[in-house]
């Protein structure tokens, strides 16, 4: 198997750079569309050995930096976020963004506490994928068990939404898309891409929100739209930049 492309610069919108890392694995493992939790390792050595690599990549051009990994950032192991503490320090990254399941909140405030200390302001993405409640956990199997938008936000910063799914429509993913930017400070709209999992995309629904939906906020500062799962430049095979 390749090895998949762990960083790369985003010079558009929030411009950053970007490290896909690898942890012990995302602990929830249930949603049916997802099968991201497959990058993993129980090796916490091999694991940081793999990391210090991709982050010695960082220029710290923007002075913003996002780190994910296929599950949250409590996945990771503690050398790993010491050198992204230091990373960070010595080239003058003074914003960080990590991913979070819902689930693991309760151990944001801590990391906002330990990289604050040191002067990194931390952003915290969450993947809601849609605010539909009922759909989101009855048929995708989330996790969340909240239905308040605001309620969910509130722990975060930004958030993960996924369009193109079977029963989607033109209607409810802008209305996600609206909702998301009401109560968060950044969206990130993924467009389904086939994978492994149990729910695949639908091909007129994925037509729809590229025709009616992805037009309307492409431009839109605060909206990053992922038509392809590889667009930010990590997670391919090809090269990052």
């Amino acid at each position: 198997m390749a090895e998949l492309c762990r960083y790369a610069a985003i010079p558009d919108k929030n411009p950053r750079e970007i490290v896909l890392l690898r942890g012990s694995g995302c602990k929830w493992r249930r949603c049916r569309f997802c099968d991201y939790h497959l990058d993993f390792s129980r090796d916490a050595a091999a694991n940081f050995a793999l990391n210090r690599a991709v982050l010695a990549q960082v220029t710290g051009r923007y002075g913003r930096l996002e780190a994910i990994n296929s599950g949250s950032f409590v996945d990771l192991d503690a050398g790993t976020m010491a050198e992204i503490g230091r990373v960070c320090t010595a080239k003058g990254v003074h914003t960080l963004h990590f991913e979070c399941h819902w689930r693991d909140r309760a151990a944001i405030p801590a990391l906002r506490a330990r990289f604050a200390a040191q002067g990194v302001e931390t952003r915290i993405k969450i993947g809601v994928e849609t605010f539909d409640a009922l759909f989101r956990e009855c048929y995708l199997d989330k996790g969340i068990d909240e239905a308040d938008p605001a309620k969910i936000a509130a722990p975060f910063d930004e958030c993960c939404l996924l369009a193109g799914l079977p029963g989607q429509t033109a209607e409810s993913m802008a209305r996600d898309i609206e909702t998301g930017l009401r109560h968060f400070r950044r969206v990130c709209v993924n467009l389904m891409t086939g994978n492994t999992a149990p729910v695949q995309p639908d091909p007129a629904v994925r037509a729809v929100f590229v025709r009616e939906v992805a037009p309307r906020w492409m431009c839109d500062p605060r909206v990053d739209i992922l038509l392809e799962n590889t667009d930010f430049g990590v997670g391919g095979t090809g090269n990052a930049e």
